[in-house]
């Protein structure tokens, strides 16, 4: 019976006898770990490697070096062959989604300060704080600088520093005294010094004119205007996922191309409004298009900031956004807003809201209420975003985990492929369980994967994650183990030792430490071309096996074994990091590792199926667990609708109608050698009755595999008569 009966549910247990002398539809895998983009720590679905592409990426440039996360890797080897894939994205701490401000059509920018007199023009706005000058004679820009933080104070002082032509003087100038992503003009100039100093009389920039001093040299100006900006938010845009990598910066090139956009990720436009109306329309666009190719990701038509209307741009787009609630064991994903995101990429939020736009007759009912539908054009900051982060400060903008010595200068991949190390992996700090790293995050994701009723897997994947690596490593594996016990559906695939650790004495006396029929690992390390680089590279073998999993069930079925040179043939595989010998294959196998076997002409072979279960029985080997798992989980499923039910013989037989026969097929499919379903009076007695449980019992006997063949050659003498 199952130990704990409270909410209505079905329960089912196991009993294994198998060791006892008398004895002698489709699911997918769960993979967790970091990926380029995409939401974080959301479990989400995905059916083919290029549908985890478009979500999560693949590629990215650490330092001068492409790379991909071995989730990526992990990913494209079993959506080869299986249909569907969750995946869970790492971020550390508290990861932020960058975000937008849509500007209404009555903003203002301000005209700055214009003045004619004496070859000089100032333009661009005291608010912002950055100046321009530039020379009547001299078509290009001079001189860039900014102002003191009081806007319109009598005494406002602002710095300039002559451009010049040498590119490490500018370089200095810009670091000690303006925002490093300012953009200008390349430009040339004789005989102006290299710093000048700019005042304004008493009375403020705007009102009196300017002394501009250079060397020896005064230039003086006329007065001129000084205009303030008029600036009201429509509504803010938001990138759906989180991270840096969904940042662009805002100055832009030629055509409108983004400084720091990129496939990864979004900008935005407002291309039409209809002040008349109150609609416009919003596009959004890939991160590194330009204006003149505009890629439009999705057109979002004649929406309106009427909360009344059925095009309400809350309504069209969605205001909605997924949160994780960490709650200690028992995290939940829960969604913000009012209503559901339709849009791929982003979701909007303060909206300033502009009720019955319209009044009965289709005019605007208030005069001026077409100033404060959105403005035409890029967008503020030309339809960038910005405020995108990753939740911890020891990373780089692609979240690349760098140590101090390295944040200000370029960044080196840190914890990849065969260069994990303790406390890091592929990037990301590990240390602990607990602190608010990495390490929490992969808790957090496996804890949520726990929920079996809302998560439907049977193959759990850690890329990268290394038992004996032990600082933050072991616990995670501890961890993925327990959920599968708990969960009592799916199965772990894990990495015993690092790809430096070349001893089988070292794999095996990890692997001892651990006693499990839900797990199995692998060893030894493999190499593997990458796919979208052409390198080749070092990955444990925890990614190459969920391939070999996923074609063995669509071959065969989960009851046979995932090895052998049918179904156990690593195709994409180079070479072992090392060919064992039979000797070094008994070893490991007698230690429950399960080899990876190199054979002349017939390439890298997974040679084994066991679990890490230490006591002998049909439970020790990974085709019978993963036919355990497959029946529990169609049976358990298909009962459910038996659930509030009469308990009498007519709901009985229901049950008996759906199990014999799915059984009989799996026997059919060599899954069984015999069965026996009881569910009758027999063991539904008055008193289980009584205590509102249907209560069933399945005898299983699985078929075993042939792994060991074993043959007498008898040589016989001349004219010996053959054995009948």
């Amino acid at each position: 019976m199952a130990e704990k009966i409270v909410s209505p549910g079905v329960f089912s247990n196991e009993i294994d006898a198998s060791f006892l002398p008398a004895a002698i539809g489709d699911i997918g895998a769960a993979v967790v770990g970091p990926t380029v983009k995409g939401p974080a720590l959301l479990p989400t679905v995905v059916s083919s490697y290029s549908e985890f592409q478009a979500i999560f990426g693949d590629t990215f440039k650490s330092g001068s070096t492409t790379l991909q996360y071995l989730t990526s890797h992990t990913a494209q080897e079993y959506l080869k062959h299986a249909g569907k894939l969750t995946v869970v994205r790492i971020l550390d701490g508290t990861p932020l989604r960058a975000n937008a401000t849509v500007l209404t059509a009555g903003s203002t920018s301000p005209t700055g300060l214009t003045y004619g007199v004496g070859g000089l023009a100032i333009l661009g706005t005291e608010e912002s704080a950055t100046y321009v000058i530039s020379s009547s004679t001299v078509s290009s820009t001079q001189f860039i600088g900014q102002a003191s933080p009081n806007t319109d104070s009598s005494t406002d002082d602002i710095r300039f520093f002559f451009k010049g032509t040498d590119a490490t003087a500018l370089a200095t100038n810009l670091a000690a005294e303006f925002n490093a992503t300012s953009k200008f003009s390349d430009f040339s100039a004789a005989g102006v010094g290299a710093e000048f100093q700019i005042s304004g009389a008493a009375a403020g920039i705007g009102g009196n004119g300017l002394s501009v001093t250079s060397g020896s040299s005064t230039f003086s100006t006329a007065g001129g205007t000084d205009d303030a900006a008029v600036e009201t938010t429509a509504f803010k845009i938001n990138a759906l996922n989180e991270g840096t990598v969904l940042n662009n910066a805002a100055n832009y090139g030629t055509n409108g191309l983004l400084q720091s956009g990129s496939a990864s990720n979004v900008r935005w436009e407002i291309s039409t409004n209809n002040a008349t109306k109150g609609t416009f329309t919003l596009l959004v666009r890939k991160g590194d298009d330009i204006n003149k190719r505009k890629q439009i990701l999705e057109t979002w038509n004649n929406l309106s900031m009427d909360p009344n209307a059925s095009n309400y741009v809350g309504k069209a787009v969605g205001d909605s956004y997924p949160t994780i609630t960490a709650n200690g064991d028992d995290p939940f994903v829960s969604w913000a807003g009012k209503y559901p995101n339709k849009s791929k990429y982003v979701y909007v939020s303060e909206i300033g809201d502009l009720p019955d736009f319209l009044d009965e007759q289709g005019d605007v009912r208030v005069v001026g209420s077409g100033d404060l539908i959105p403005a035409v054009g890029t967008g503020s900051a030309h339809g960038s975003f910005s405020g995108g982060t990753n939740g911890f400060s020891g990373f780089d903008s692609l979240g690349n985990h760098v140590t101090s010595s390295t944040l200000a200068g370029v960044v080196s991949p840190v914890g990849f492929y065969d260069g994990i190390v303790a406390g890091d992996s592929q990037g990301f700090k590990i240390s602990s369980t607990t602190a608010a790293d990495g390490g929490a995050a992969y808790m957090t994701a496996l804890n949520l994967l726990k929920n079996a009723d809302e998560y439907d897997i049977n193959l759990i994947l850690l890329p990268g994650i290394v038992d004996s690596l032990a600082t933050g490593h072991t616990g995670l594996i501890t961890k993925a183990i327990d959920v599968c016990e708990s969960r009592g559906d799916c199965f772990f695939v894990y990495d015993s030792v690092a790809y430096s650790e070349t001893s089988i004495a070292n794999v095996t006396t990890k692997v001892e430490t651990r006693d499990s029929n839900y797990a199995a690992t692998y060893w030894p390390w493999v190499q593997i071309s990458d796919a979208q680089t052409g390198t080749l590279r070092w990955v444990p073998p925890s990614v190459v096996l969920p391939g070999i999993y996923a074609f063995n069930d669509k071959v065969a079925a989960p009851w046979f074994a995932p090895a052998g040179l049918n179904r156990g043939g690593l195709t994409t595989v180079v070479q072992a990091a090392r060919k064992l010998t039979h000797t070094n294959r008994d070893d490991l196998y007698e230690s429950n590792v399960n080899p990876i076997a190199t054979f002349p002409g017939q390439g890298v072979v997974v040679w084994g199926q066991k679990t890490i279960q230490k006591k002998a029985s049909a439970l020790d080997r990974v085709n019978v667990r993963r036919l355990l798992i497959k029946v529990k989980k169609f049976i358990a499923a298909s009962s459910r609708f038996l659930l509030f039910e009469q308990n009498n013989a007519v709901t009985r037989n229901k049950f008996l109608n759906i199990a014999n026969p799915y059984l009989e097929q799996v026997q059919a499919q060599s899954g069984l050698n015999a069965f026996k379903v009881i569910m009758d009076d027999t063991n539904n007695t008055p008193d289980i009755v009584d205590r509102n449980i249907l209560y069933g019992q399945i005898f299983l006997q699985p078929t075993r595999t042939a792994e060991f063949i074993v043959l007498d050659f008898t040589i016989q003498p001349t004219g010996a008569t053959f054995p009948e």
